[in-house]
């Protein structure tokens, strides 16, 4: 009896496991498609969550950027800050709240951000713009220099790519204002490679040229100018001051007459013409000058030198000789159209104890002007002749 109830038992469990096994693959079938719905459900449910927070941030992103272009700074850094609640690590996000902290001068917090997105993005050229802008006001020339060169060198964007020639231009003002003549000439070269034969582009180059002092190319630079544009004072005036330097009279006279011309209100050229005229009127080694004017220039030039010696007292010079008042006057009496005359290496002797006299007084008692200055410009022009 004992044994039938254990056979039915058996029987039973054993039939049970067997309806199981036949539903095992049903109810495994279920449970996965739960599973995937559940998945399925969650990622949806995060994906419209994370496209409503970036839904957010993008609107404040939105705001900031307008209230930016409208110089609203503060505004926009309270926008910005909000977008960011949204997206911690949004690189323009923080690359435009650092530009409006930079608006209200708060360049600290401008510059943590910056450099945070600079080890990110070396080569993100406003990025380096600013931090050079930065460094450049903080007075780091070098690390503003370094930087500078980052935004001339990055790849700007398409609608963007004037903006590494504007970084060179403001590198090369930094230069100047620092006084680095030489780095501000390398680097001036170099961006004359690349600005074609706009006018306006090569009148403010030769401008920049004059300022470094490399005076052949800024006389290039404003001849290129005014193949394009022939009448602009500007320009005739910048060729002008530029051959000047170069001792180029004859041309300077030629623009500074043009410039005057087109511009009477130009004093600066008006008074650099006016030198002009006087070197190549009291030049006695000029070209085609008859012996007698020659002459009459020389005894003129003694006598301008005389008189700036009575009014600029030169200290005598260890083992340089007599004091030049002395030598003046040891050779006054000789000094006149006939003594030239009878002795033409007299006018020699005359013209280099003049260009001494101009030299020394101009280094004792600063720069003169009028006729003194004339003939300091014509020492230089035959230094070494």
């Amino acid at each position: 009896m004992i044994e039938a109830k254990q056979d039915g038992i058996r029987a039973g469990l054993l039939a049970r496991y067997r309806l199981y096994l036949r539903q095992r693959p049903i109810i495994l079938t279920l449970l996965s498609v739960l599973a995937v719905g559940s998945f399925l459900i969650v990622t949806g449910l995060s994906r419209a969550y994370h496209a409503q927070r970036e839904a957010v941030g993008n609107r404040w992103f939105s705001r900031g950027v307008a209230d930016l272009n409208a110089t609203q700074f503060a505004a926009a850094v309270t926008e910005f800050r909000s977008a960011l609640l949204y997206s911690r690590d949004d690189y323009q996000y923080q690359l435009h709240l650092a530009e409006a902290l930079i608006g209200l001068r708060r360049t600290g917090e401008a510059s943590a951000y910056l450099l945070a997105l600079w080890d990110r993005q070396p080569e993100d050229g406003l990025v380096n713009l600013e931090l050079a802008r930065i460094a450049a006001q903080q007075g780091k020339t070098e690390e503003a220099v370094r930087y500078y060169h980052g935004a001339v060198y990055a790849v700007w964007p398409s609608d963007q790519k004037t903006k590494g020639q504007a970084a060179r231009l403001e590198l090369i003002e930094l230069l100047l204002r620092t006084h680095d003549q030489a780095q501000a000439q390398s680097e001036l070269i170099a961006l004359a490679e690349n600005v074609g034969d706009e006018p306006a582009l090569q009148e403010r180059l030769g401008s920049l040229f004059l300022r470094a002092q490399d005076y052949e190319h800024a006389l290039a630079a404003y001849r290129m100018a005014l193949k394009s544009d022939r009448h602009n004072p500007a320009a005739m005036a910048g060729t002008g001051n530029a051959a000047f330097a170069l001792g180029q009279y004859s041309l300077a006279q030629r623009y500074l007459q043009a410039a005057v011309a087109g511009n009477a209100n130009d004093a600066q050229s008006a008074d650099r013409l006016k030198t002009t005229e006087l070197v190549l009127r009291m030049d006695p080694y000029r070209r085609q000058i008859s012996a007698a004017e020659r002459d009459r220039e020389v005894v003129q030039a003694f006598a301008t030198a005389g008189q700036r010696l009575k009014s600029c007292a030169v200290p005598p010079t260890p083992g340089s000789g007599p004091p030049l008042s002395d030598s003046w006057a040891a050779l006054k009496p000789k000094i006149s159209e006939l003594g030239l005359r009878r002795n033409p290496d007299l006018g020699d002797t005359a013209m280099d104890l003049v260009f001494r006299i101009e030299r020394q007084t101009s280094a004792a008692c600063g720069a003169p002007s009028g006729p003194d200055l004339a003939l300091l410009l014509i020492a230089k022009l035959h230094e070494g002749n």
